[in-house]
């Protein structure tokens, strides 16, 4: 088997290679610690009969991990200046394919469809960007990929939001948004210290499993999302206070409001993060008959 390249003198030695430096913009930082790349791609359960996509490979540390379990590896880096150092540290696998694109801009579904037609399953596996984990998340998830999962790292307190549970201080908007659509596990969590450069924060490890069908079914999703946002508007404030400062002509339509909660029985004095998916499902489909343009 071929060496590493997630050790501290591996990577050293890559980057002084190629002399490369940290771009702080596009955060990265490069994990130095096998076993954690190793553990990662377990939680994933990749066979040969699985593609995996990754997002931001860096220098390959764990590009090459997803190589030895996948079938096949659809990495995207941004960073031209990392083009050929990956084409060196990948070239013992000839199941890996760059794309040097930004994923927020990629047509994903279009590359899925061309490079993994021949695949049983697809599962995201990636060390995130922090400064874009959230927008790449909800791109992945609003373009409905035909993915069974994914199996993300991430800044620890992002994780926690996005799989919090109502009533507690990290449920909120993101946590809905992802959790309508997925099943969340924070898997691992991750020290500072097996990166380079070292990030300020833990990190933590994400498992995201696609439901089969969302926790409740709602009659529009876009406006259930708006209603899920606006109710987390300024956390302190009731659900009644938000829905009116945040829905359009909300203010001029306070009776309406009102009565909505009243038909799907939630008191207008709870604050958003005491409300479960469920009952903002049918707290949306209350609302929408007033508020249908």
């Amino acid at each position: 088997m071929n060496k590493d390249i997630a050790t501290p003198l591996r990577t050293q030695e890559i980057l002084k290679k190629y002399g490369f430096s940290f771009k702080k913009s596009l955060g990265q930082n490069f994990l130095i610690d096998p076993n954690i790349l190793r553990n990662i791609v377990s939680h994933a359960e990749l066979t040969k009969e699985s593609a995996a996509i990754e997002i931001g490979p860096g220098i390959g540390a764990l590009t090459e991990h997803l190589a030895r379990s996948a079938g096949k590896v659809i990495s995207f880096e941004i960073d031209q200046r990392l083009l050929p150092v990956l084409t060196d540290t990948l070239s013992p696998y000839d199941n890996v394919k760059i794309i040097h694109s930004d994923i927020l801009k990629a047509d994903v579904s279009n590359i899925l469809a061309e490079e993994c037609e021949n695949y049983n399953e697809i599962m995201v596996v990636a060390n995130l960007p922090y400064y874009v984990t959230t927008p790449i998340l909800l791109k992945l998830l609003m373009d409905k990929l035909p993915i069974r999962g994914m199996v993300v790292m991430m800044q620890k307190e992002v994780a926690d939001r996005i799989s919090a549970v109502p009533g507690t201080k990290a449920y909120g908007s993101l946590s809905i948004a992802v959790q309508y659509y997925m099943q969340a596990e924070v898997v691992m969590t991750v020290p500072k210290t097996v990166f380079m450069p070292q990030p300020n924060v833990d990190s933590a490890v994400l498992r995201l499993l696609l439901r089969e069908k969302p926790p409740v079914e709602v009659i529009n999703e876009a406006f259930f999302f708006e209603v899920t946002r606006s109710s987390f508007a300024q956390r302190r404030k009731t659900i009644l206070n938000n829905l009116q400062s945040q829905l359009e002509n909300g203010k001029a339509k306070k009776e309406q409001i009102l009565s909505a909660l009243a038909e799907v029985n939630i008191d207008p004095t709870r604050r958003g993060e005491t409300l479960s998916i469920v009952e903002f499902g049918r707290l949306a489909d209350a609302l929408l008959p007033h508020f249908q343009k």
